[in-house]
This record gives C-alpha cells, structure tokens and sequence, in this order.
C-alpha cells in the first residue's frame, strides 16, 4: 500500500528468512499469518504451541493523540540478527521448535508487527522461550518505527 508519505528512515532491506526444521526466522513486507507459525513449529511430540502476537495499537504513551500507523524500518543486518538470535535460542532450548517473523513497511492500526510460537512437550519450556525470544528481539534487532497520529503529526518511537 502506498501510503503517499515519506519515509526517512534506513533503507528498508528485502525479506529475509532463514528456514529451519519446525521452524524459522525472517524480517518480511509480507503480512504475517499466525496460522503459518504454529503449523510451521506444530509437530507430534509437542502437547504446548504458545503464540505472541505484537499488533499496532491506536495509542502510545509517547503520542499526543491517536495513533493511526505506523513505519516499520530495518537496518540491512536485521534478518541476519534475527536469524542469530533464534539460532542461540534453539542452541538454548533445543527441546522448543521456533518461529519468529518481525514485519516492516507501513502498519496500520490491528496489522501484525511481531509473530512468535514455541513448541514442545511441556508448556513451560514453551512459553518461557516464547517470553525471552520476544523480549531478546525487542532489545536486540535493529528495527525502528515511525508513529503516524490522527492529527498528521509523525515521531520516532524508541529512538535514542
């Protein structure tokens, strides 16, 4: 969707992806499809699929007013660092399937932004290594959002 605004962020990098057995990790422009996750990472031996979905609000303490979107940007090492990190989660977690896919371009508020799922034969493994993925990309993966307010007004959100 072409939005008509500007984005001055870094350049935006293509899909990347790295496929693994029951699961994967890639930065995508593709929406994301939660069904794709779990099935991905879904196998016999796992009686636990946990799930985080991270969707574009229409509010921000940072904001002034309502949010109505949002600019997902990347950094062009952001797929390899995903792919890193789910690699050290798996080296961590062997006995949890992963699949992680963080989305960039323009969201609009109710979009995905963040899909996560672990699996595996008990559900505390499952939802702790679903819990530190999530919060190690947060803090590690070199992507940026532009917040877009009903007023027309525009912000960086998490820049330091």
């Amino acid at each position: 969707m072409n939005s008509g605004r500007t984005n001055d962020a870094p350049a935006t990098p293509p899909a990347a992806a790295t496929p693994a057995e029951n699961g994967f990790a890639r930065v995508t422009e593709a929406p994301l499809d939660v069904a794709e996750h779990v099935r991905v990472v879904s196998t016999g031996s796992c009686g636990a699929v946990v799930t985080f979905i991270g969707q574009v609000r229409d509010h921000d303490p940072d904001a002034a007013g309502q949010v109505t979107g949002l600019d997902y940007s990347a950094h062009p090492d952001a797929g390899r660092i995903l792919s890193e990190i789910v690699a050290r989660f798996r080296a961590e977690y062997p006995q949890v399937n992963l699949a992680l896919s963080h989305r960039i371009g323009h969201l609009d508020v109710g979009d995905l932004a963040l899909v996560a799922a672990a699996a595996s034969a008990h559900r505390d493994d499952a939802f702790t290594a679903c819990e530190r993925l999530v919060e190690c990309v947060k803090a590690e993966v070199p992507i940026w959002k532009k917040q877009y307010e009903a007023d027309g007004s525009t912000g960086w959100v998490g820049l330091a």
